[in-house]
């Protein structure tokens, strides 16, 4: 006891001597996103259970008896007063599914939900998004709208069985098993909404049908508060494969979304507040994370910036970015944590991207990423591109912002870049307060490209084992 009271009295002493040292930059940014979880509210329920297999479920039935039994489960749950929704294990054809309040949709291990591929049963269409812009469009394979306290979890998997036999030949390539004739979004759907946002057409008056070729997402959670996703495996996605809008208070956590088709994002938070990402594994066709705000007049309108993302303890592998800011960023985006994370495949083509336009306007702001380990990568570990789709047709007034961008400590073993940045032509301090620290690219082909930046700084960034320097065209 003696020696504990002095070593107190020695400290107190020092301490009133020699100032406490301060939290770095990067400390204080991450103490930030702790006090951010520390707020986010996961739902809970009681344990209530509706069975679906009591309201008509059978693992021998066709999608449409199923769909309707798995739908009256989770109505009768919510209706009285919330609990869970049990999927037993087994293989589950079914239709749509729409989530209620205070549901925990919970598949059991060996759960499989498997989706219609018939295009007819996702009719009538829903209000939701479509790459960033509002319409109505076919109904989303799980869907939830407006709704409080909803949960999908357990150790099943919700499989859209997309494929080049239904959904994917409607990004209208070969690749995806598209042939002339065939439904194409390009040839109608695609350019149609575009042009709707562009003329700022009544969303009531986009109402999208099978032949506009407009895929709809795996889980779409629109409009609803106090969201979890856990545990489960999503597969397979027509389209997107989990897209939370407009959500405040969403956990995803140990979830793995895997799917090589066209545009199969793993997770794209859009127009949301208090995210945590924690655990998951992507494999993807595109962004394993694409965290976005609304495409150019949609986003603009609704002013709704996505705001206070964390992603921690996730590994990426396939995919056109690990976690991906954009291009759907019309209504902004400020505070992401990235940490603790492992990304590697040859066919992940960046690790942090934020890629926007003079299309898009909205200012990105506050990018915290530390302590992740690439394997390899093929283009770059940061690219910053203020000139994504320079083909695109629309209104280019609407000059974005990117600022206050931090790395620490991540390393790579191979790449083609190490940072990589197009900023725009006449507005250089657009892209402002990059900053690098502590970091080693080895395995790197032709070092960093930056142009049209201002305020770029490395601190003991080596590049091949060679201290980088700032070089900005």
């Amino acid at each position: 006891m003696y020696k504990v009271i002095t070593s107190l009295v020695l400290f107190g002493a020092l301490a009133a001597c020699v100032e406490a040292p301060k939290q770095s930059g990067m400390e204080q940014a991450f103490a930030k996103a702790d006090s951010i979880v520390a707020t986010i509210v996961v739902p809970t329920f009681c344990t209530d259970t509706f069975d679906i297999t009591s309201y008509g479920a059978s693992v021998s039935a066709d999608a449409k008896t199923n769909k309707e039994a798995i739908n009256k489960a989770i109505e009768t749950c919510s209706t009285s007063g919330g609990g869970v929704v049990l999927v037993p294990a087994g293989d589950w054809a079914t239709g749509p599914i729409d989530l209620k309040s205070n549901v925990n949709l919970h598949l059991s291990e060996g759960a499989n939900l498997l989706f219609s591929t018939v295009f007819e049963d996702y009719l009538p269409v829903v209000l939701t998004r479509w790459e960033g812009v509002d319409c109505y469009n076919l109904h989303p394979l799980v869907y939830a709208y407006n709704q409080t306290n909803i949960a999908i979890t357990g150790k099943g998997a919700i499989d859209g069985q997309g494929g080049k036999d239904n959904w994917w030949p409607m990004k209208g390539r070969e690749q995806y098993g598209w042939k002339p004739g065939m439904i194409s979004q390009d040839d109608k759907g695609r350019p149609r909404l575009l042009e709707a946002d562009r003329t700022e057409l009544p969303v009531e008056e986009r109402v999208m049908t099978i032949e506009d070729g407009l895929r709809p997402q795996l889980c779409n959670i629109y409009k609803c508060k106090n969201v979890l996703l856990e545990g489960v495996t999503f597969r397979n996605s027509p389209f997107w494969t989990i897209h939370p809008l407009f959500v405040e208070n969403l956990t995803v956590r140990n979830v793995t979304a895997e799917g090589e088709g066209p545009n199969s994002d793993g997770c794209d938070p859009e127009s949301c507040k208090n995210v945590l990402i924690d655990g998951c594994t992507f494999n993807t066709g595109d962004d394993c994370i694409a965290i976005k705000s609304g495409r150019n007049y949609d986003g603009r309108r609704c002013a709704a910036p996505t705001e206070n993302v964390i992603v921690r303890n996730c590994t990426m592998m396939d995919g056109h970015g690990g976690v991906v800011l954009g291009s759907e960023i019309s209504g902004g985006y400020k505070n992401l944590w990235v940490e603790n994370c492992k990304m590697s495949s040859p066919n992940l083509d960046r690790v942090i991207r934020i890629k926007t336009s003079d299309c898009r306007g909205g200012v990105i702001e506050n990018v915290y990423v530390r302590n992740v380990e690439v394997g390899e990568c093929a283009e770059c570990i940061l690219k910053v591109n203020l000139k994504y789709e320079p083909k695109e047709k629309c209104n280019r007034d609407f000059p974005p912002t990117v600022r206050n961008v931090m790395l620490e400590n991540v390393t790579s073993n191979k790449s083609k870049y190490g940072v990589y940045i197009v900023g725009l032509d006449s507005l250089r301090e657009n892209v402002s307060n990059i900053r690098v620290v502590n970091s080693r690219f080895d395995g790197v082909e032709k070092g960093n490209k930056m142009s049209n930046a201002v305020d770029v700084f490395f601190d003991n960034l080596l590049i091949n084992g060679e201290e980088s320097k700032v070089e900005i065209k």
